[in-house]
């Protein structure tokens, strides 16, 4: 279905209000979505609502549309990105249609007389284009998930069966079926959602948790950071932590996400990583050591100090049965604790790919100092935890 050019000229002309209310209209959407529909509030992260990252999020992808209206192929890797994301909470097609009415009543509501009904139109002209690409992207998705050996789409039963803390702040838990069987293949990088209630809590709790350990046939690792006891992102992480032993359950979703290991590759690759942002390069860090232990590889890791440096000693053993493998540390605590251009440029071979995870000002001065060292867009790949937003890398 294509949008007439009438109906992209007026989108067009709602950029710069977008770009000025974008955030405005999207917390109104919530709001008055979830209020109409909590339901909802089984699917999203209430943390993210709090936060406002979510809406901020949104906006972002909303506005992006808008100023790609005329080649929406230029949002598809946004589209397949926030796809995975969508997969792995169980979103079906029957919620959008929810979310499109509360978005225009949103710009409704926040535009007042300025949303014409012509603006009004071309957006809900628009919303469901973009909604189909969606809807079409995520069902291939679904359908792949359930045909792959082991798999399944939406939500299963998983039991905890290890725990094991890897520093003062991380526990890694060990997860398999409850139904017996095995686990299905998934990418190096990749993600599951757990899906959870908590004695007293009205709603479900979602939360993402990268795989922290190379693919194995019958068992997933997460490696959970312990957030503080007041901070709103916190309730599972320190559920999880305080309450959950071997044996207790949970449903989790099937592995998703675009941020992963090309394992074709045998060109020097390096994984730069703060905090918990370790987790997606221990699996692919440990793929590359069992399937090319030949391949070029650093690793260089970014932590507050010792005790919360976690899985120091399980790369050591990896890097010990590679044939060029160079692995540094740093503790901001310490004097020289930063990852610095000059340390970028000695162990990082700008030839080859860099996979680049942890907190988002971290991530945005890697990528900052690895484009100032030459490397072009497409060798260096990244993801931050949360919502899809815009990286300050320019």
């Amino acid at each position: 279905m294509m949008l007439s050019q009438e109906t992209r000229a007026i989108i067009k002309s709602t950029v710069p209000v977008l770009e000025e209310h974008g955030t405005a209209i999207t917390t109104v959407f919530y709001k008055n979505m979830l209020e109409a529909h909590p339901e909802l509030l089984n699917i999203f992260n209430h943390a993210n609502q709090k936060k406002g990252r979510q809406q901020a999020a949104l906006a972002n992808t909303v506005y992006a549309a808008a100023v790609h209206i005329d080649n929406l192929e230029a949002i598809l890797p946004a589209v397949v990105q926030i796809a995975n994301k969508h997969v792995s909470l169980g979103i079906k097609p029957e919620h959008y249609p929810i979310v499109g009415e509360y978005l225009l009543k949103g710009i409704k509501e926040v535009l007042g007389d300025a949303a014409t009904d012509d603006i009004i139109n071309a957006w809900a002209e628009a919303y469901g284009v973009i909604a189909d690409a969606f809807i079409g992207v995520e069902k291939e998705m679904y359908a792949k998930m359930e045909s792959q050996e082991n798999g399944w789409s939406f939500f299963k039963d998983f039991s905890i069966v290890r725990k094991e803390k890897e520093s003062e702040s991380i526990t890694s838990f060990y997860l398999k079926p409850a139904d017996g069987k095995d686990v299905p293949a998934y990418q190096p990088g990749q993600y599951i959602s757990l899906r959870m209630s908590i004695p007293g809590e009205q709603y479900l709790f979602n939360r993402q948790y990268s795989l922290s350990q190379a693919a194995q046939a019958d068992e997933f690792r997460i490696s959970v950071k312990r957030d503080a006891d007041n901070d709103p992102n916190g309730r599972v992480s320190v559920y999880l932590h305080d309450e959950m032993n071997v044996g207790d359950r949970f449903e989790v979703s099937a592995p998703a996400g675009e941020f992963v290991l090309d394992t074709e590759k045998t060109t020097p690759v390096a994984f730069v990583s703060g905090g918990v942002g370790i987790t997606p390069m221990m699996s692919m860090f440990e793929t590359v050591a069992t399937l090319t232990p030949e391949r070029p590889t650093a690793f260089l890791h970014a932590a507050r100090n010792e005790s919360m440096h976690a899985f120091d000693k399980d790369i050591q053993k990896y890097v010990a049965t590679m044939t060029d493998a160079r692995y540094k540390t740093f503790y901001s605590d310490q004097p020289q604790g930063y990852i610095t251009r000059t340390v970028l440029e000695e162990y990082v071979d700008i030839t080859g790919d860099v996979y680049v995870c942890g907190p988002v000002p971290f991530m945005e001065a890697m990528i900052q100092e690895l484009q100032a060292l030459g490397m072009k867009e497409e060798q260096i790949h990244f993801e931050f935890f949360g919502p899809a937003i815009a990286l300050q890398t320019v």
